[in-house]
């Protein structure tokens, strides 16, 4: 591991989020500053992540040169290799390094960046969804429907918090009544196999409407998840959100059960934030309740939504500083 300089105006950390769709860029030019100069970039427009970071770093600050930086992905992290589960990039995480002439580049999973990110949101950065304040000690955990669904745990250690990421949102359905095993049984005879994430992201909620229709015997193809989520005066739209909010709580219940996240359950990713209100009158926390002999323990655990614009690259200069302390 190569050391990691101090973040400067004239040399930054260069702290990014990749996920299926968007590329989102920041710059840290001081220790435990916020990211600043913020922009997004879609990814199917370059061929991979340092086309990308030189394209960002030519419109901000005349092209200045970070030392070093942090780029979370949506997908595993494995080796050398940078790889998106739902887009096309698949480089060298060396060779990116060198190629933007870092000193150190750190690559991690976008929702344990995410994690990273939780013990630095403040109140104006979280909507409390239920159940107590968010304990500052225990174990957390965070989710998330985008492109895909993304989940990770954060732990307390001697020595700092430290994230557990996984591919969590590719487990079965958490199908709890008559219409969501309907729902279920009908795609996996369309496709095979139905994961969680296959309904809980944007993709899977217009799989989701399309399920719906046709169990209703409505004509038509789905809507995309945007238009899903700005037409709840439609039935079959605010069916579709009803049935995706539920879903969603059983599904955090068993990441809080599964992760013993006492410290919290924290809601990230590109869609909920839009549907905030819809999410507050739905069935969510009382699903994320429901867990048999287990009530009383997730009824003591917090669920918030992160209304932060993009945490993501918080966590990202979290884990920088953290390399930073250590040596």
């Amino acid at each position: 591991m190569r050391t990691v300089p101090p973040p400067a105006p004239e040399r930054p950390w260069l702290v990014a989020d990749i996920g299926g769709t968007n590329a989102r860029f920041g710059l840290v030019e001081a220790p435990g500053a916020r990211p600043a100069h913020v922009l997004g970039r879609n990814c199917a427009d370059y061929p991979g992540l340092a086309a990308a970071a030189e394209d960002y770093l030519r419109q901000v600050d005349g092209g200045v040169r970070p030392g070093a930086a942090c780029v979370a992905i949506a997908g595993p992290v494995t080796g050398d290799r940078i790889r998106l589960t739902n887009a096309r990039w698949d480089c060298s995480a060396y060779g990116t390094r060198d190629r933007l002439g870092l000193a150190h580049l750190d690559v991690l999973n976008d929702f344990a960046a995410l994690a990273l990110a939780l013990p630095r949101l403040g109140a104006d950065d979280v909507l409390h969804l239920g159940g107590p304040a968010p304990g500052a000690d225990g174990p957390m955990a965070v989710l998330g429907p985008g492109t895909g669904l993304g989940v990770a745990g954060l732990l307390p250690t001697p020595v700092g918090w430290t994230p557990i990421s996984g591919e969590g949102g590719h487990v079965d359905v958490p199908a709890a009544d008559d219409r969501e095993s309907d729902i279920v049984r009908l795609l996996q005879g369309e496709q095979g196999t139905v994961s969680a994430e296959c309904l809980l992201s944007g993709p899977g909620l217009t799989r989701l409407y399309g399920a719906l229709a046709r169990l209703r015997g409505v004509p038509g193809g789905g809507p995309a998840a945007a238009d899903i989520c700005a037409a709840q005066d439609d039935p079959l739209c605010a069916e579709t959100l009803e049935v995706f909010c539920g879903l969603l709580g059983g599904f955090a219940g068993n990441v809080a059960l599964t992760m013993g996240a006492t410290g919290g359950v924290f809601l990230g990713g590109g869609i909920l934030p839009r549907m905030r209100g819809t999410l507050l009158r739905s069935g969510f926390r009382r699903r994320f309740e429901e867990k048999h002999r287990m009530i009383d323990y997730v009824k003591d655990i917090a669920t918030s939504l992160i209304v932060a614009p993009t945490p993501a690259l918080l966590g990202a200069a979290a884990r920088l500083e953290q390399r930073l302390e250590q040596e």
